[in-house]
């Protein structure tokens, strides 16, 4: 088998979270009750988006969020995720090439908008959002580029898409390719909403053995394994990957390695400001990790630290340097 050019090929959501603050009437004419969430057709976000003042634009996205701590963890990355042909579409691209991550996915060639997620914060600090999939969940089997896949170590895998039969399509593709090539796939779920969703594929996916690596939170893992006791849950993941990684919030973490489990605590921090993106970073730390094949509890314990710096702050991606925060 010929070297990897990169360490992990991300697939996911290219997304761009727009932030703003909202008054009563804005959410409810947007058709939200106040924190929940709901899907937008082109039209209805379009609109929202025009009458969000004060808006603050944050590439975002699963599977975005990880290649982007990977990057910074020195890692040699590259993001498949397809935008619009639109200023947040050139956005979303400029923040990953800034991060010097490997993104060469065209725009949607019919002209569709970029994916959004449309957060509105009244002043109770409540978040409604509204979510447009958008040019992301278009992303075709022909957008993958197979040399890409072939020279990637790790086929990283978001959920979100999973929704998708296109883009699902698109990523079954990719998972073929990656095996063909004896390189290895990862999944992330993403959350549980996809997981009951998209329940039987994914129970598909490991039972057909198409993905090494798995990476899920303790409620994620007893939904998709139909158990609710986290032990028993995850002996029976583990028998189906290579790699299972299950993270318990405060409580640290754990992974089973072909048969090998290890254990290791959360990194302590002073304050939480915001946990989105914790689930990314640790994944990232975990693959950094994997990649350049450290044992189990290093793997776990560079998750904990990138995952512990994104949550000590607004936003998702990481705001400190992690190399050096790694290197202590």
């Amino acid at each position: 088998m010929a070297a990897a050019r990169l360490d992990v090929l991300a697939i996911g959501n290219a997304i761009v979270d727009v932030i703003a603050p909202a008054d009563e009437a804005l959410v409810e004419g947007a058709g939200l009750v106040k924190g929940s969430m709901r899907l937008l057709c082109e039209a209805e976000a379009l609109d929202l988006h025009a009458r969000m003042t004060g808006a603050r634009e944050i590439s975002g996205g699963s599977a975005a969020n990880t290649a982007v701590g990977l990057a910074a963890l020195g890692g040699k990355v590259g993001f498949v995720g397809q935008v619009g042909n639109d200023r947040l579409g050139a956005l979303f691209t400029r923040e990953l090439h800034d991060a010097g991550i490997e993104y060469a996915t065209p725009p949607d060639a019919d002209g569709a908008a970029t994916a959004r997620c449309l957060i509105l914060v009244t002043d109770d600090a409540q978040r409604s959002m509204c979510t447009f999939g958008g040019a992301a969940h278009l992303l075709s089997p022909e957008m993958i580029d197979e040399q890409q896949v072939r020279d990637s170590a790790i086929l990283y895998l978001e959920g979100y898409l999973w929704d998708s039969p296109i883009a699902r399509a698109a990523m079954e593709h990719a998972i073929a390719i990656a095996h063909e090539a004896g390189r290895k796939v990862a999944l992330t779920p993403s959350d549980i909403a996809c997981i009951r969703r998209e329940h039987d594929r994914f129970v598909r996916l490991l039972a057909d053995g198409k993905i090494d690596m798995l990476f899920l939170n303790e409620i994620e893992l007893a939904a998709l394994a139909d158990i609710d006791d986290v032990e028993a849950a995850t002996e029976k993941l583990a028998a189906q990957v290579d790699l299972l990684v299950v993270t318990h919030g405060a409580s640290g973490a754990t992974a089973v390695h072909r048969g090998e489990r290890v254990s290791a605590p959360a990194q302590p921090i002073e304050r939480v400001v915001d946990t989105t993106g914790a689930g990314d970073l640790f994944a990232a730390g975990c693959l950094f990790g994997h990649a350049r094949g450290e044992p189990l509890a290093e793997c776990l314990r560079l998750g904990a630290i990138a995952a512990a710096e994104v949550i000590s702050h607004f936003g998702a991606r990481p705001q400190s340097d992690l190399k050096a925060l790694i290197a202590r």
